[in-house]
């Protein structure tokens, strides 16, 4: 069994003091990107410990979550001096610690890493449970490596200085998460309010949340079996994701999850018996919080394409994570395109498209 990821809740200035104290490197480096460089990292800097590091800086956003910027992030390390016995501390949303988590997993075979996380998407999803990696090929993630940093630290202060869009994206993880743990954090989920936020009760989510993935994690570190559960909405989600970027129009990631929920909440309903009062209760909040990704007729057979070329697939077949109620997980269901372009057609109805 995989060694329980070591995360830890607090003060950013402070847990950076005590863990990198502990830490003997040669070489210290942190990555940004533009935005995280502008609002979090002066935070960040007031650790004495970083006062010796060397900042490395990339672009903001999932269209530099690139082979050229994970290129730059070596050279860098390089012209740096950096050894294996360098650590790289990623302070970012999770395109900033996938990617950092990939360039120090493959720098000298493997440098130390700590992620810092500063999105909500971050903190719950991206950069715990040690996946790395890079889009390619107008895909998502479609090349990377499984690699645990060596912490992350949560600093939920990090929050406020969220816009609203990034938070919602963040928030369709966490929903995620109820959906494939137990009835009531699916609940306390819905009924939290997002327009007014009790920071407080957020951070208690947040750690719930962690906790669900971190348990699925902790039994199927690299995705053989049960961590599949992790990518319900996904299927569909990245499908989004991946002809949002290709069509110029890029979403964030987690709005395109809370789409392919809508598209695989009804495909449970179909295939698996998801109770349908769940369904629509579910449904309805992302209608009311997400908006809509706008594709027509035309585009169905571009997103069975994208949805071919998901991790899950086994023989030729587009395979979902489904559920016949909320934490009871149906792995490897299969659709065919005829049922995939009938959930298409559900989603645009629904969502008024």
């Amino acid at each position: 069994m995989e060694k329980k990821e070591n995360i830890l809740y607090g003060d950013i200035r402070e847990l950076l003091d005590d863990i990198l104290s502990q830490t003997p490197c040669d070489r210290l480096f942190i990555l940004a990107d533009d935005t995280t460089a502008q609002l979090c990292l002066p935070k960040a800097l007031q650790a004495q410990q970083l006062q010796r590091s060397i900042p490395i800086y990339i672009g903001a956003g999932d269209e530099h979550k690139t082979l050229d910027s994970l290129s730059h992030v070596w050279q860098k390390l390089s012209d740096e001096g950096a050894s294996r016995h360098s650590l790289l501390v990623n302070i970012g949303g999770g395109m900033v610690t996938d990617l950092g988590g990939m360039a120090a997993s493959t720098f000298k075979r493997g440098i130390a890493y700590i992620n810092v996380p500063t999105t909500l998407l971050a903190m719950v999803d991206a950069s715990v449970g040690g996946k790395t990696g890079i889009n390619f090929n107008g895909l998502k993630n479609e090349v990377g490596v499984f690699s645990s940093p060596r912490c992350v630290i949560i600093d939920t202060g990090f929050l406020h200085t969220l816009n609203t869009h990034n938070f919602y994206s963040g928030y369709a993880e966490m929903l995620k998460h109820g959906l494939i743990s137990d009835t009531r954090h699916w609940a306390d989920l819905l009924s939290f309010d997002t327009d007014q936020p009790d920071y407080a009760l957020l951070s208690s989510l947040i750690r719930r949340s962690v906790e669900v993935k971190e348990n699925i994690v902790r039994q199927d570190p690299h995705e053989q079996g049960l961590r599949k559960a992790l990518n319900f909405g996904h299927t569909v989600g990245h499908a989004f994701e991946s002809l949002s970027l290709q069509t110029g129009h890029p979403v964030l990631h987690g709005y395109a999850v809370a789409w392919g929920m809508v598209c695989e909440l009804y495909l449970s309903y179909q295939a698996a018996g998801f109770p349908k009062d769940k369904m629509w209760q579910t449904l309805q909040f992302i209608k009311e919080h997400y908006g809509s990704l706008h594709f027509d007729c035309t585009q169905y057979n571009r997103l069975y394409e994208l949805m071919t070329h998901d991790k899950k697939n086994t023989e030729g077949n587009v395979n979902f994570t489904l559920l016949s109620d909320i934490g009871d997980i149906q792995l490897n269901r299969t659709a065919d395109q005829k049922a995939i372009s009938e959930l298409l057609d559900f989603y645009r109805d629904f969502m008024g498209e």
